[in-house]
């Protein structure tokens, strides 16, 4: 029986983006799991949100990928900052990914599914994206480096180990009864 997940990947618009997340559902069914996509592999006439929640319900994890989105050449956090101990912090050369990463994720969390998020190299780590935030290691991939197959790396197999046990487990606890204490 395949286990379905959440796969969920800021659109691609480059084609190695395209073939890497191709090459992560790939990696995914051979394990015997499920990736399961809104617009990809699922259709749904309701809302996004309403949508997206209805997949994460009948998943057993969610796999993000943070793919490089938008550029900014120059900028400011915290541009005309007015108070004393904040700064203006300039910026350059930097990527953000689509904001659904950090709500299908933060949704995922509140379900309580276990979650991995693969960002790609560049991609600003703020939000969900943050070291530390999910509690899991956040790999960061470079898709320009193109000698690297990440799931041969020692480092990506025990990751994706890691995380396929947590979401079997959920697969076995929601096949259990409710506790009562």
């Amino acid at each position: 029986m395949d286990v379905p997940i959440f796969l969920s990947y800021a659109r691609p618009h480059l084609q190695r983006q395209d073939a890497f997340a191709d090459s992560v559902a790939k990696y995914l069914r051979e394990r015997g799991i499920h990736p399961r996509t809104l617009g990809v592999t699922d259709y749904d006439t309701q809302a996004p949100l309403t949508a997206i929640r209805r997949i994460l319900l009948e998943s057993n994890g969610l796999l993000t990928i943070a793919f490089r989105r938008m550029h900014v050449d120059t900028g400011t956090f915290k541009k005309d900052a007015d108070m004393s101990r904040v700064r203006p912090v300039p910026i350059s050369d930097i990527w953000l990914t689509s904001p659904w990463c950090h709500i299908e994720a933060a949704m995922a969390f509140q379900l309580g599914l276990p979650i991995l998020v693969f960002r790609e190299k560049g991609v600003y780590d703020d939000g969900i994206l943050e070291k530390g935030v999910t509690g899991t290691y956040l790999p960061e991939f470079d898709l320009e480096d193109t000698g690297v197959d990440h799931f041969q790396t020692p480092e990506w197999r025990q990751l994706m180990a890691d995380w396929e046990g947590y979401v079997r487990t959920v697969v076995r606890a929601k096949g259990n009864p409710p506790r009562l204490y």
